[in-house]
């Protein structure tokens, strides 16, 4: 039996550190998807769905692909980010990744619970076709691809981990999937199916969804923290380490139109052009703090305030 052994004698975990403080941070900001989105909120979804003069078969086919590529992006980075915990050799680092998987996990059943408590009751009231979030009618060739692709960088650090690699698996994994790709498309939620957001957003009177958009508000908040380390994570690894910016660079912009085509995907409830400005926006303004050794990451308190909201961060 392998024994431990720490010569330092030092405390190991520091809660002034990134990972620390993001801990933290997420434990007193804790949420369970059971307990916090009220039934109430979900069965007042579902009545609004069955009774909306407004929402066809189409329409609301629109809105099961949002609910199960959100859901299947969850469950995706869930899996996906094990191999980042296993070679960060920081505590508090681990700490926070481990949290972060947590979280993960809860916006996974979150999206279930949606699915089996507002998705198949009001298809089955209206008489429509009811499915799986998993039917593979919802996936998008470029959807597929981006998480095949943040796979294979998070894989890549158990067999070559070098501060290249684990920037290119930040980019896929925090700036990519969690900062651009959910947080926009989580915009595009709250813009066409609540009082928040753009109107440019909405392409229908879709009735709100409150619960809905409670629960994304949730998860929002969440990736705010992820972000947030992500940036940090990188923006070292440029300072300290001398990863090339370019390498950034390049892998932020060979996924956006992977991205581009996620988003435009529920182009019958949701216009795709203010989405994918949105996006592309933010994944400028991305690139610009974490390239920039003087800039400054915005505090978490920032990081997990909704883009659609005064106090939000750029």
């Amino acid at each position: 039996m392998t024994q431990i052994e720490d010569t330092t004698r030092e405390m190991r975990i520091d809660p002034d550190t990134v990972g620390g403080g993001y801990f933290k941070h997420a434990v007193y900001n804790h949420w369970d998807p059971y307990e916090d989105i009220e039934q109430e909120l979900l069965e007042q979804d579902r009545k609004r769905l069955v009774e909306s003069e407004e929402l066809d078969e189409s329409a609301f086919g629109d809105l099961m692909q949002t609910v199960a590529l959100f859901g299947a992006g969850e469950e995706a980075v869930t899996e996906d980010l094990a191999p980042l915990m296993l070679t960060l050799d920081d505590i508090n680092d681990q700490m926070f990744v481990s949290s972060q998987i947590y979280e993960e996990a809860k916006h996974t059943q979150f999206f279930d619970r949606y699915w089996r408590e507002v998705i198949l009751p009001v298809a089955e009231e209206r008489g429509w076709e009811q499915v799986a979030p998993t039917d593979q009618r919802f996936f998008l060739d470029g959807y597929i691809e981006l998480f095949d692709r943040t796979e294979e960088a998070m894989e890549t650090l158990l067999t070559d981990d070098t501060p290249e690699n684990r920037v290119r698996a930040y980019c896929h994994y925090h700036l990519v999937v969690e900062s651009v790709l959910a947080q926009t498309g989580y915009y595009g939620i709250t813009s066409s199916m609540s009082e928040r957001g753009s109107d440019d957003v909405a392409k229908e009177d879709l009735p709100h969804l409150d619960g809905l958009v409670k629960g994304i508000s949730f998860i929002r908040s969440d990736e705010g923290r992820h972000v947030g380390f992500g940036m940090q994570k990188v923006q070292a690894h440029l300072a300290e380490d001398g990863v090339d910016e370019q390498i950034v660079r390049d892998t932020l912009q060979e996924l956006m139109p992977l991205v581009a085509e996620t988003v435009s995907a529920t182009d019958e409830v949701i216009n795709p052009l203010p989405l994918v400005d949105y996006a592309s926006e933010k994944l400028t303004r991305r690139i610009e703090i974490i390239t920039d050794q003087q800039a400054t990451i915005p505090d978490v308190e920032e990081l997990v305030a909704l883009d659609d909201e005064p106090a939000a961060a750029d």
